[in-house]
């Protein structure tokens, strides 16, 4: 059976490493080659696969029908032109394509949102981990016109260290995170904010400001969103709005309790539940998300986008 051949370039970070692992799983990828230029000559063991880094300027681009390109905001995009170059279509995991910032006019590769745009793209440009976790979560309310034209979307999320990426920093020791829990980038100036606001402007704000305070959580992996969204009114049933807008979406879980990072990790899902706010003078909407941010934060997506781009099951090789 012919299967199609990938590369990964970054392939030792942990979105890297994650879609080599996912790639060999895949029942109809199979992996032409990884990069990973401090690791070059070095073999490594992922899964039941055994590989060879290659460095980034040797990867033979041209073995492979896509490539995954993973590699620092800022240093994807020359990669990227020389993998279209070769004839690959992409998958850009860095910031470099994204709207509000990002080059170029690459489809935005939130699956659900953008399924339309995604399947002739020659490049897409994944999301983050964040504005994944969040933007699902507040697509039907944006869309639906309920917000408060002109209100503050607050929103407090906590990811695990490896979201922190793979390079080695002092605060990202087990000492220095284990038994402890910190915001970072307090100030709403966190990177992922203009490509948020961008976004969701894109899918019907009314001029509303995001204010974005993440926390580093003393875990792996796994993104917790608390987002608060003054609305113009109450409905019974709130969270109905969300099951009719992804109704039918397999990796879209609508539930009645707050979800918990157990929920979701190394599964390619958001999990989201919608409660009325009490004792407030403002309706309130309290939507509490929760993602891997390695599978549906990054690699995992980045699969489901794959898949679109080469008309395959959009499920296909992705854990749910």
């Amino acid at each position: 059976m012919y299967k199609v051949p990938v590369g990964v370039l970054g392939a030792s970070g942990y979105a890297g490493r994650e879609l080599c692992g996912l790639t060999a799983r895949h029942p109809t990828l199979e992996l032409a080659f990884a990069s990973a230029n401090e690791q070059r000559g070095q073999r490594a063991r992922i899964g039941t696969t055994e590989l060879t880094y290659v460095a980034t300027e040797d990867a033979p681009l041209k073995r492979a029908e896509i490539v995954f390109t993973a590699l620092p905001h800022g240093a994807s995009a020359l990669w990227v032109g020389n993998a279209r170059a070769s004839g690959a279509r992409v998958v850009d995991l860095s910031s470099d394509f994204r709207p509000g910032g990002g080059e170029g006019e690459a489809p935005y590769g939130l699956t659900e949102l953008m399924r339309a745009k995604i399947p002739g793209a020659d490049i897409v440009a994944n999301p983050g981990c964040y504005p994944t976790a969040i933007l699902l979560a507040l697509a039907p309310l944006l869309k639906a016109g309920w917000v408060v034209p002109g209100a503050t979307i607050n929103v407090s999320a906590a990811s695990g260290v490896t979201g922190a990426g793979y390079t080695a920093r002092p605060d990202l020791l087990f000492a220095e995170v284990a038994e402890d829990f910190r915001a970072y980038a307090v100030g709403n100036e966190h990177r992922h904010l203009a490509e948020m606001q961008a976004v969701a402007k894109e899918l019907g704000g009314k001029d509303n400001d995001i204010l974005f305070t993440p926390h580093l959580l003393p875990v792996a992996r796994g993104i917790l969103a608390t987002i608060t969204v003054p609305v113009n009114e109450y409905v019974d049933d709130p969270s109905a709005l969300w099951r009719d807008s992804y109704r039918g979406e397999p990796f879209i879980e609508i539930v009645d309790q707050p979800p918990a990072l157990r929920d979701v990790v190394r599964r390619n899902v958001v999990r989201l539940s919608v409660t009325k706010a009490a004792n407030v003078r403002q309706p309130t909407l309290i939507i509490i998300s929760a993602i891997d941010n390695l599978m549906k934060g990054a690699s995992g997506q980045a699969l489901q986008n794959a898949n679109l781009l080469l008309g395959l099951n959009e499920q296909a090789g992705l854990p749910v």
